[in-house]
């Protein structure tokens, strides 16, 4: 049987229903030390990545735990895989308590090259209904790269910040957040796998939790303000025990600028737009 290429999988889609359980919502809250949340209120920013996650049997997993490629994602032999960043759009609030229904489809696959070597870069669009209404449309960016050393610091400045959270991710945090968002990735709690086979000084802060935290450090910050569009990127990996801070200051207007940074520079950034809340 000829082998298929990663193009091939361009238009490939996938369907996940699920309902925003009020329990399940309650246990990111516990996770992030914030307000427990009841059935009718409005999940929080980006506290839908916990949920939609098709289950699948360890055998269906590959080395990296991830679930094996090769069926909606594509394969890339030899290479490790990553959450490298996205773009998320809020059209209206998801609510807990209620079903919602989330459609995915492999927009684009293009090979680069990077640092490292070559890279491939799938970008993922996804869409999320609850009661037949658009409430979120979102593209995430998966890179498959062989492994390498990591980047370790950056020299770039990081702006003045007008407010400002400190997080210590301890090796709870990382279970936990792995747990709620059932991603089995080895980075995030198995420290053999992930100094000896991906190349990293310590367990990997997961990327969408630090965009969570970002954008919940912008909320906490400006109550009267409503996110309606975010674009975030990582640049270079945080790790467990190591603390680093979530900030940002509004720009443009309507506008916002958000990063997360240590002593060693910047390590996410991101562009939120806004509105004020009606």
């Amino acid at each position: 049987m000829m082998s298929r290429s990663p193009e091939d999988w361009i238009g490939k889609k996938e369907s996940c229903r699920d309902r925003l359980d009020p329990s399940h919502a309650g246990r990111i809250a516990a996770m992030l030390d914030r307000p427990l949340s009841q059935e009718g209120d409005i999940l929080e920013p980006l506290w839908h990545w916990a949920f939609f996650q098709i289950p699948v049997p360890p055998s269906e997993t590959g080395p990296d735990g991830h679930i094996a490629p090769g069926g909606f994602l594509p394969k890339s032999e030899g290479n490790t895989r990553m959450w490298a960043g996205g773009r998320v759009q809020f059209h209206q609030p998801l609510i807990i308590g209620q079903p919602a229904q989330r459609e995915s489809r492999i927009k684009a696959v293009n090979e680069k090259n990077g640092r490292s070597g070559k890279l491939l870069f799938v970008t993922v669009e996804h869409e999320y209904r609850q009661n037949g209404e658009l409430c979120l449309s979102e593209e995430q960016d998966i890179v498959y790269k062989a492994p390498a050393a990591p980047r370790l610091s950056l020299d770039k400045p990081v702006a003045e910040a007008q407010w400002s959270q400190p997080v210590k991710p301890s090796p709870l945090l990382l279970f936990r957040y792995s747990a709620v968002t059932f991603n089995g990735h080895r980075i995030h709690y198995d420290h053999p796998y992930t100094t000896r086979e991906e190349g990293y000084l310590d367990l990997v802060v997961h990327g969408p939790l630090i965009a969570t935290l970002m954008v919940q450090a912008f909320v906490d910050s400006n109550p009267d303000l409503r996110p309606v569009r975010l674009s975030y990127r990582g640049l270079r990996p945080l790790t467990v025990n190591k603390s680093f801070r979530v900030e940002g200051r509004l720009a443009d207007e309507g506008k916002a600028l958000l990063w997360a940074a240590n002593e060693d520079g910047p390590g996410h950034e991101a562009e939120l737009e806004f509105e004020e809340k009606r």
